[in-house]
């Protein structure tokens, strides 16, 4: 753990340890085969408070800070990445609300989630992935309401939400500046949970559709002004990026850790494998990757918390961490070699969970526009 925290952050870190190793790394193996929502699991982090990492001191929260919240949000990824997005989530939700909401907005998704809820934050649709200003779900005011109609896709927590940020075009004739945001909270009638993706990899995250059919919302539910929606997204997948790649960290650190006890236990040609420069150029490999992901991480968050700028090095951070887990994961299968492929054996399983790293809050490709084209300027 490459992480300088805090007195408070190791003390916690070491109970999380404990939960990891002996509540979240074995039992979740069943869950990974059914699909199902692992709530004992879920139930046991919230009464840790591991949900809620995000939500502000002021407002409840445990006053960790950006550093120790990486340590601890790695940890819990190196014993299932799916179970540290599902808990990541919260603070995907949480983020737009807190930049953009009012104090009782803020206060009350606090709340819910001091109270073990979950917040979801529901901006993809079907044919607005990387190109969220294509959205299609509309919000016509009427008086003191507006009205949702539209669909979302691939929403991580949808199917447990207790309240959802949801963004949708208020003048379509505008672009980016014609989509606000509303807070909308679980019950209200027309908003109802669609299709459940069985999904290749973080099967232990719960991803699925929101359908909005005639959603009625007050305006005092809007997220800022009318038309800033776009913005209050973007500032919001800026330090989601972030969060992904330090999940892809700790993935990455759990693909290093399988591939190193298996290959001191491996008897080949009379000497266990790591003794093999090519097994050991391997490893290294792997070691410089992932510490170099942890790394940009590190740097994302101290501009975070300095106040600074930075998409750049989000977008950075994402992209590298995304593209070295899932090549971490392949030299882990590879090492173990036809163990490597079988699901007696773990990083299978690691894999597939490392995949999306490439391809969710933005895919590696949009990364490197971010980055390029901030390097580049405008032309």
């Amino acid at each position: 753990m490459a992480y300088i925290i805090s007195e408070d952050a190791r003390e916690l870190l070491k109970d999380v340890r404990d939960f990891c190793e002996n509540e979240i790394k074995e039992q979740v193996k069943e869950y990974d085969i059914s699909g199902e929502w692992p709530k004992e699991i879920y139930d046991q982090a919230v009464e840790m408070q591991l949900h809620m990492m995000d939500v502000p001191e002021e407002y409840g929260g445990l006053g960790l800070d950006h550093i120790d919240q990486a340590a601890i949000l790695e940890q819990i990824a190196w014993a299932d990445a799916g179970v540290a997005v599902t808990l990541n989530g919260n603070g995907l939700a949480l983020k737009p609300v807190l930049i953009a909401g009012n104090e009782e907005q803020k206060k009350k998704c606090c709340d819910i989630i001091i109270n073990g809820g979950w917040g979801v934050f529901a901006l993809t649709e079907p044919d607005a992935g990387c190109d969220a200003a294509n959205g299609r779900t509309t919000a016509v005011r009427e008086g003191d309401e507006y009205v949702l109609n539209g669909r979302k896709c691939f929403i991580t927590n949808a199917a447990v939400g207790d309240f959802f940020v949801v963004t949708a075009m208020t003048d379509k004739s505008k672009g980016t500046r014609g989509m606000s945001a509303f807070l909308i909270y679980k019950g209200t009638p027309g908003l109802s949970v669609g299709t459940h993706e069985n999904k290749m990899g973080i099967r232990c995250s719960t991803t699925s559709d929101l359908v909005l059919d005639n959603v009625r919302v007050p305006v005092e539910n809007r997220l800022g002004e009318e038309g800033t929606g776009f913005k209050t997204a973007m500032k919001t997948l800026d330090l989601a990026r972030t969060w992904c790649a330090v999940i892809a960290v700790g993935l990455a650190q759990r693909c290093i850790d399988e591939a190193v006890a298996y290959s001191r236990q491996r008897v080949q040609f009379g000497k266990p494998i790591c003794k093999n420069q090519a097994i050991e150029f391997k490893i290294a490999d792997m070691e410089i990757r992932t510490e170099a992901s942890r790394q940009l991480v590190a740097h994302a968050i101290r501009l975070a918390d300095a106040g600074l700028p930075f998409s750049k090095e989000s977008a950075a951070a994402k992209c590298f961490a995304g593209d070295s887990v899932v090549q971490t994961a392949l030299d882990a299968v590879q090492i173990l070699g036809g163990y490597g492929y079988s699901r007696e054996y773990p990083v299978e399983k690691l894999l597939r969970d490392a995949k999306i790293f490439q391809i969710f809050e933005g895919t590696n490709e949009i990364q490197r526009m971010v980055v390029g084209r901030a390097v580049i300027g405008k032309i």
